[in-house]
């Protein structure tokens, strides 16, 4: 296992590619659209960008369009994938798979604490922020001890990857929507025993040709 001088861990964030979910203002939660057209080039891109890190192991989400984006970049840098279920998208219920429009209209409170204080949201069949800010953590915590001093990457989703964000660097609530993440982006994080999570880059999508950004 290569450490850097420092001995610090080094944590790459990426939110997965563009899906059809994604172009058509879906939620998505665990609905499993795989990558589209501009997802496949984005995960191209990224794994590009990717090279220079030398990631010596990538975890993703069992979804489809964040396995392809990880399996992209770990060909692209001969890196092992493996899938964790702690970073699995959030659990929507019987939003999946519905325009947000049209949960705006048919849930008008909801719709608003979604957009005000989604931390707050509590849907029956709906997976709460605090539930995966829990597991996410847990689960970027054991991938620390187990390759503590190297650099993995991590692909995700942006309702995973926000909460973990704020847990590590100890945001309090309501933080969702201060923290933007961009698909295709990616985000680093450094950890060192003494000091903790400290965040390096944020959303950084300089290297894609094509992205939409979304705010709600």
């Amino acid at each position: 296992m290569v450490k850097d001088k420092t001995d610090r861990t080094k944590i790459i964030l990426i939110r997965h590619g563009e899906c059809r979910g994604n172009r058509e203002g879906l939620f998505r939660g665990r609905s499993d659209f795989p990558l589209n057209e501009v997802g496949l080039i984005q995960a191209k891109e990224l794994a590009v960008e990717m090279r220079s890190y030398k990631p010596l192991k990538i975890f993703t989400s069992p979804l489809e369009r964040a396995k392809q984006t990880a399996l992209i970049i770990g060909q692209e840098c001969q890196t092992e994938i493996e899938v964790r279920e702690g970073i699995n998208n959030i659990e929507l219920g019987p939003w999946e798979g519905q325009v947000k429009q049209f949960i705006a209209q048919k849930y008008p409170e909801q719709w608003k604490i979604w957009l005000q204080n989604p931390e707050k949201l509590s849907v029956p069949g709906i997976e709460t922020l605090d539930h995966v800010q829990s597991r996410a953590r847990r689960e970027l915590d054991m991938i620390i001890k187990d390759f503590a001093g190297s650099s993995v990457i991590i692909v995700s989703h942006r309702a995973v990857l926000k909460p973990l964000i704020a847990s590590c660097l100890k945001i309090s609530k309501p933080y969702f929507w201060r923290i933007h993440i961009d698909t295709a982006a990616y985000s680093i994080l450094h950890y060192k025993n003494d000091l903790g999570y400290t965040l390096i880059q944020l959303n950084q999508n300089k290297h894609l040709s094509e992205y939409i950004s979304e705010w709600v």
